[in-house]
């Protein structure tokens, strides 16, 4: 049982909260104190701080499994590490997919959540970073967290890439599509757009090694991965790019900022007392 002293905003959730139950506790990720230990003995102390994904997350206590947490290193915040969850390894476990050392990474919707984690991760995998937003505003910061290429769309892309992390959708992803090398594979991470994907007959074929599609949604015994996520930010090698922190009260405030896309990065909340 977990004390949430934090939680965070996913967009996805915003934008698909009014499509579940009356009386569903939203969320997925937060940040808080063990309040009770597992009666099994695995997991944390009581007292431990800690990160944690599951569902559930937007209330003062929450029920999570012992493998979906992580416990937060001394000198990270507790409000940065209740920003990672469903962003963070979203980004690692697709860029896990596969071998970016030296590859070409192209990520769309590289402004938001996902995207600013993803640029970051990346260069530390040794890849050149192309990120794509939609808006020359929303090009601002990401140079600095290690993409080689920031760019508005897709057209200025003139070599094919190994890799796409697309959180977009839609006719960009079809366009992205086309910029594949034989062998690469594009992880569809999200649906921003919420247009249609139309791919032109004969479209996907290709000679050579097989380009693919791939769903992404495993979010599995996350526990491990969210450890490596605060290992970076605790060394300073990771941003938790929080670009938007207020009370509960405030949560129409962030929600709508989410929908408008006009918040840098991901949305944090502290939950009172």
């Amino acid at each position: 049982m977990l004390d949430v002293r934090h939680i965070s905003l996913n967009r996805g959730e915003v934008a698909f909260a009014g499509l579940r139950p009356a009386g569903t506790v939203h969320g997925y990720d937060a940040s808080g104190v063990v309040l009770r230990a597992a009666a099994d003995g695995s997991g944390p102390a009581a007292g431990t701080k800690v990160a944690a994904f599951g569902a559930g997350a937007w209330a003062q206590r929450m029920a999570v499994d012992t493998f979906s947490v992580a416990e937060v290193p001394a000198g990270v915040d507790l409000a940065d590490a209740a920003a990672l969850p469903m962003a963070g390894i979203s980004a690692l476990r697709t860029l896990r997919s596969r071998d970016i050392l030296g590859r070409r990474v192209l990520i769309t919707g590289a402004a938001g959540g996902v995207g600013r984690y993803a640029i970051q991760l990346a260069a530390l995998g040794g890849a050149h970073v192309i990120a794509s937003v939609g808006s020359a505003p929303r090009k601002a910061g990401l140079a600095e967290l290690g993409a080689h290429q920031v760019m508005v769309g897709l057209e200025d892309i003139d070599r094919p890439v190994d890799l796409i992390l697309d959180t977009v959708g839609g006719s960009q992803l079809t366009a992205a599509w086309q910029l594949l090398a034989p062998g690469g594979d594009v992880q569809s991470i999200g649906w921003a757009s919420d247009e249609p994907a139309v791919f032109a007959a004969h479209s996907l074929f290709s000679l050579g090694p097989s380009k693919t599609i791939s769903t992404f949604g495993d979010v599995r015994a996350v526990g491990p991965d969210l450890a490596t996520l605060l290992e970076f930010v605790a060394a300073g090698r990771l941003s938790p790019e929080v670009g938007w922190r207020g009370s509960l009260e405030q949560i129409a405030v962030a929600t709508k900022a989410l929908l408008d896309r006009s918040i840098a990065g991901k949305a944090v909340l502290d939950i009172a007392d």
